[in-house]
């Protein structure tokens, strides 16, 4: 049975961090979505002599490579985005707020900005359970540093003091940054802190693809693009520092729609970002582009950032077909062009179009073999706008690195979570954030029903 638990007087914006670091990913840029099978991994193996007892019989609805099986941490525990894990094993998770469909009835899950869980019993499964922030509406950013839990609610970021091994955090919510754009588009507001104290954060853009007009067939670009002074880019401010307000002065880099995974690596420092790619090509641009063009661009990006970097949006956009930046039609651009997207920066892994990279992971545990050292995780959303071209994503892959950069095909390594019906308001999961526990096993969280596996390898 899982005990809830928690005062209203110590509800709190806080939320639940991801210490999950990046890497980049895989070249693949002339791969289609229909020929992905022969890179799949993760052959549907639900069965093993030496199966981990908290593993589920059918993995809890995925598929995982032979070797590694899968169990339920926790279930309808909310719309579960980025995850944090803290040196004892407690998670703790990001709740993203989302308006009730039918306001009519009563909703069963509590609003809150985190929920923190515990395995007490050390059986795989929570058994504890704290929400924290309730009644804020909370977002996908989390992160746990210096003995405070750090979360994302709606226009600031706000951190609450966390005692060593503590579960619920304790005191007033302190203000980091305050003023943050949300409007339009892209409203996610994840981040990454690292050990200097660098407070990595994502804004995403207002619009599809900076056009006069949002979303509409024809109409050309701002330009410049004003948008980037506030938007669409990687902000850096001090984690360590309260009463920070959100300015244009703290742009780190610019030229990236919207980077939902931000990570470290570990090896190097290094500051990586992943990019979702801009909709409605053949929509928006017929003829010069037609529907299997536009389901499999503009390539999902991983980009190694330092500062200063610009990658491209909304000029440019990273095209599968001619395997570089080309320029965008709403500034005279028709997918061979390049002009000034040559003084782009490059991604360092490209991936198909619409898959929605979520989160960024490297993987430092022991439990899982030696190669899982030696590249990145990234979990995919899935798309919804492949159409007439069959959705795709709704996975998590691995991709092996070497020096940075990609060496070899990315793998899928999680598959499944759409289940029989691959569209995004019908499929029962689809992966958003990605943490590593103590002992090396993965977590994978879900925010279509509120699902967490815990991943392990069979023994």
């Amino acid at each position: 049975m899982l005990t809830v638990r928690g005062e209203a007087s110590r509800w709190a914006v806080a939320a639940v961090a991801f210490a999950a670091t990046v890497g980049a990913c895989g070249t693949g840029g002339d791969r289609s979505a229909t020929d992905t099978a022969r890179h799949d991994s993760a052959g549907g193996s639900a069965s093993s002599a030496s199966r981990d007892p908290s593993c589920a019989s059918d993995n809890g609805g995925i598929t995982l490579p032979d070797g590694f099986c899968a169990g339920v941490f926790a279930d309808t525990i909310g719309h579960a985005r980025h995850v944090a894990v803290a040196p004892n094993g407690d998670l703790f998770i990001a709740l993203e707020y989302h308006a009730p469909r039918d306001t009519t009835r009563k909703s069963t899950q509590v609003q809150a900005s985190a929920v923190a869980l515990r395995d007490a019993n050390h059986d795989g499964r929570a058994d504890t359970m704290v929400y924290i922030g309730k009644g804020v509406k909370g977002g996908t950013g989390i992160a746990l540093a210096d003995s405070f839990v750090y979360v994302d609610e709606q226009t600031k970021i706000v951190r609450y003091h966390l005692a060593n091994g503590a579960l619920e955090p304790t005191g007033a919510p302190q203000t980091v940054v305050s003023g943050i754009p949300i409007a339009g588009d892209h409203n996610a507001r994840n981040f990454i802190i690292d050990s200097k104290g660098n407070l990595f954060l994502n804004i995403g853009s207002a619009t599809n693809a900076c056009q006069e007009r949002n979303r509409t067939a024809k109409s050309p670009g701002v330009n410049p693009c004003t948008e980037l002074k506030t938007r669409a880019g990687i902000w850096r401010f001090d984690a360590r520092k309260t009463g920070q307000v959100f300015s244009p002065n703290a742009r780190y880099a610019t030229g990236i729609r919207n980077a939902e995974g931000l990570a470290i690596d570990p090896a190097s420092g290094q500051l990586y970002a992943t990019q979702h790619g801009r909709d409605q090509l053949y929509d928006n641009w017929q003829p010069l582009f037609d529907a299997k063009y536009s389901a499999e661009n503009p390539a999902e990006e991983l980009l190694q950032v330092n500062q200063g970097d610009d990658f491209g949006w909304p000029y440019c956009y990273y095209s599968l077909d001619a395997k570089k930046l080309v320029l965008a039609p709403e500034y005279g651009g028709d997918g061979k062009k390049t002009e000034q997207c040559d003084q782009k920066k490059e991604p360092v892994a490209v991936f198909p179009g619409h898959w929605a990279p979520m989160d960024v992971f490297f993987y430092t545990g022991s439990m899982f073999p030696e190669k899982y050292k030696r590249g990145v995780f990234i979990p995919f959303h899935g798309s919804w706008n492949r159409a007439p071209e069959p959705q795709a994503g709704y996975r998590v892959v691995f991709q092996p690195l070497d020096g940075g950069k990609a060496s070899g095909d990315y793998e899928t390594f999680a598959n499944g979570f759409a289940g029989a019906n691959p569209q995004p308001d019908a499929a029962p999961h689809r992966p958003v954030g990605i943490g590593q526990g103590p002992n090396g096993e993965l977590y994978i969280t879900d925010d279509a029903h509120g699902r967490v596996w815990r991943v392990v390898r069979n023994r």
